[in-house]
């Protein structure tokens, strides 16, 4: 037998106590390189299952709300015109996400909102941090079959596992929503024997397959 053997730890670092910080962003619509901005933000910090925190703010997006957006979300100029602009927002923001080696970022199609979080910290000389990222409609694209959901968006994920908050185009809703859809999720991979974050961001990515931690642990 070898003198060393592997723990739990040594595989990498468990879902069950994993800081995540679920966000969702509703915007001016299009694309932050054409000019769109954050309309608001929403987050939920979850840990073993547990809200920790939540945190929702109106942004100024510095341009007119276009009428489709409002007709969308219900947000409009007159709700954002007094709120702060997001290079405000900033630090009290990363304060609630938390340092990148502690917290995990989780969004329903991610490089959306990381593209308008990306944009906004380059205009104002801010870093944005490099935090783990979990997508969790890339997650259930791997999880789930067509003959469970016939897609991947996130209303029809949050009527399929019966969320407690149902999406509605505003920020918290759509986050606390993804909090339910992302436990879910959490739950289908232990199936798939996974444990860790690392073997959950492994999965998510479709990289090789996961070799079954009896066989990491055996001498």
């Amino acid at each position: 037998m070898n003198s060393w053997q592997a723990t739990i730890e040594d595989l990498g670092r468990p879902l069950r106590l994993t800081t995540f910080v679920v966000l969702d962003l509703e915007t001016s619509g299009g694309s932050p390189k054409a000019g769109a901005g954050i309309t608001e933000i929403g987050a939920v910090k979850v840990c073993g299952g547990e809200v920790l925190g939540k945190f929702q703010t109106f942004i100024n997006p510095g341009t007119s709300i276009p009428p489709f957006i409002t007709d969308l979300t219900g947000i409009t100029d007159e709700m954002v015109s007094s709120s702060p602009s997001i290079a405000e927002i900033f630090p009290t923001l990363l304060e609630f996400l938390g340092p990148p080696d502690e917290t995990v970022f989780v969004a329903h199609n991610a490089p959306f909102d990381l593209s308008f979080l990306k944009a906004a910290a380059q205009s104002y000389e801010q870093i944005w941090p490099k935090y783990p990222v979990i997508d969790t409609a890339k997650l259930a694209r791997r999880i789930l079959t067509r003959d469970e959901v016939i897609n991947c968006r996130l209303g029809t994920l949050a009527e399929f596992f019966n969320t407690e908050v149902s999406p509605s185009h505003r920020a918290l809703d759509d986050a606390l929503a993804t909090v339910d859809v992302l436990h879910a999720l959490i739950g289908r991979a232990a199936g798939f024997g996974i444990s860790t974050l690392e073997e959950l961001k492994k999965f998510s990515s479709g990289r090789s397959a996961i070799r079954k931690k009896e066989e990491l642990l055996s001498p």
